[in-house]
C-alpha cells in the first residue's frame, strides 16, 4: 500500500475623580520586543486549486475558520493536522472540525490526488511571528501591555485568537523609512530564547500578558487621568536602532474621548525621528506617549496619506483591559 503525504502550503514567517482599577504608577516600556502567538487551532488563510480544481469541503470552509479537530482528534499545530489527515484519511475524505465566530461545525474535505500526494487546498498557519512596543508593566501584578491594537492575520483579516504565546528580545537592525502613501517598518533580529513574558490576550486594545523577567522600576511614571491630558507637546519613547530607547517629540492636536481606540492625533516633530524614519513606521505600535512626566497613552495608528501623522489610545483604556 503507497505511503500519503499531505501537503498543506503554510505561510510562516502580528474618568476623573474616581479610584483607580488599576495602578496608579507603571513601567513605561518603549523596548522593541519580538512577538510569538500561537493559534487557538489551525488558522485557514487562504486556498488553492490543483491541476485547475477546487478542493471541495462540505459545508465550505472559509478564510478566518480555526479547524480544531481531524474527526475526534484535536489538532493545535500544522504538523498534527497533517499526521491526522494522513491517517484518518478514507476514500480522499476527512472530516475536520472548525470554528467560526466562536461557534464549533463540522465538514467533510475531499482531497485530490497529485503524484502520490493528497492535496488539501488550504493555506494555514498556526502561529505569527512579529515585532513591536513594550508599552507599560504594572510593577504589583506584572501585567504587560503592548501594541495598542490587535494582532490581525493579513491574509484572512482575522484576530488571531490566542492559545499560547510570548514577548522576547529582539534588536532593531534598519529602518525602512516612510513616505505618504508608503508606511515604512522597522527591521529586527529575533532572540526567541530571551523570553520576557507571556501572553495571554489579543484584543482591540493591545497585546496583554504576564511580564516573566526583572522589573526596572527606574522607569516609574504616573498614570495620567483622561482629563489631565492636554493639546500640546509630548514625547513617545520608542527604538530606532539596536536596544536604544530614546524620547522623541510629538506634538497632540486633538482628544477624542468617545473614540475606542483613536484618542489622541498627534503630529511628530522631531527632526532627529523624521530624518531616521520619516514619520512613524510599524512595529512602532506601542510606543509610550508621555506628557508631563506622566503617561498618558500609546502609539496605534499611522496615517498613511500624511506618515508624519498618527492616533494613540489613552493609556486608562489599556490598564483596564489588562486588568480584565
Amino acid at each position: 500500500m503507497k505511503k500519503l503525504r499531505i501537503l498543506f502550503s503554510i505561510f510562516m514567517l502580528l474618568c476623573p475623580n474616581l479610584v483607580f482599577a488599576y495602578a496608579s504608577k507603571v513601567i513605561v516600556g518603549g523596548e522593541n520586543i519580538g512577538i510569538n502567538l500561537q493559534s487557538k487551532g489551525i488558522l485557514v488563510v487562504g486556498f488553492y486549486k490543483v491541476d485547475g480544481k477546487t478542493v471541495v469541503s462540505d459545508p465550505p470552509i472559509e478564510k478566518g475558520d480555526y479547524i480544531t479537530k481531524v474527526g475526534d482528534v484535536s489538532v493545535n499545530e500544522i504538523n498534527e493536522l497533517t499526521a491526522e489527515i494522513e491517517r484518518q484519511i478514507n476514500d480522499n475524505k476527512v472530516e475536520l472540525t472548525y470554528l467560526r465566530d466562536d461557534k464549533e461545525n463540522k465538514t467533510t474535505l475531499t482531497l485530490i490526488e497529485q503524484d502520490h500526494i493528497f492535496k488539501t487546498g488550504l493555506y494555514v498557519k498556526d502561529h505569527i511571528t512579529g515585532i513591536g512596543t513594550l508599552t507599560y508593566i504594572d510593577p504589583e501584578s506584572k501585567i504587560f501591555g503592548a501594541l495598542g491594537h490587535e494582532i490581525i492575520e493579513s491574509n484572512s483579516n482575522k484576530k488571531i485568537e490566542v492559545k499560547t504565546g510570548t514577548i522576547f528580545n529582539s534588536k532593531i537592525t534598519g529602518i525602512k523609512k516612510s513616505s505618504n502613501g508608503n508606511p515604512g517598518e522597522k527591521k529586527a533580529s529575533f532572540n526567541p530564547n530571551e523570553i520576557y513574558g507571556t501572553i495571554t490576550k489579543n484584543t482591540e486594545y493591545g497585546l496583554f500578558g504576564n511580564y516573566d523577567t526583572i522589573l526596572n522600576e527606574n522607569n516609574l511614571y504616573d498614570v495620567a487621568r483622561n482629563d489631565e491630558i492636554k493639546v500640546g507637546e509630548a514625547k513617545i519613547r520608542t527604538v530606532l536602532n539596536g536596544n536604544e530607547i530614546k524620547e522623541y517629540s510629538i506634538y497632540i492636536n486633538k482628544i477624542n474621548e468617545y473614540n475606542k481606540i483613536k484618542n489622541l492625533s498627534f503630529e511628530i516633530t522631531d527632526e532627529e525621528l523624521l530624518d531616521k524614519a520619516g514619520g512613524i513606521v510599524q512595529g512602532m505600535s506601542g510606543s509610550p506617549i508621555i506628557q508631563n512626566n506622566k503617561i498618558i497613552g500609546a502609539v496605534t495608528h499611522v496615517i498613511i496619506d500624511n506618515v508624519k501623522t498618527g492616533y494613540g489610545i489613552f493609556i486608562t483604556t489599556m490598564l483596564e483591559e489588562g486588568e480584565r
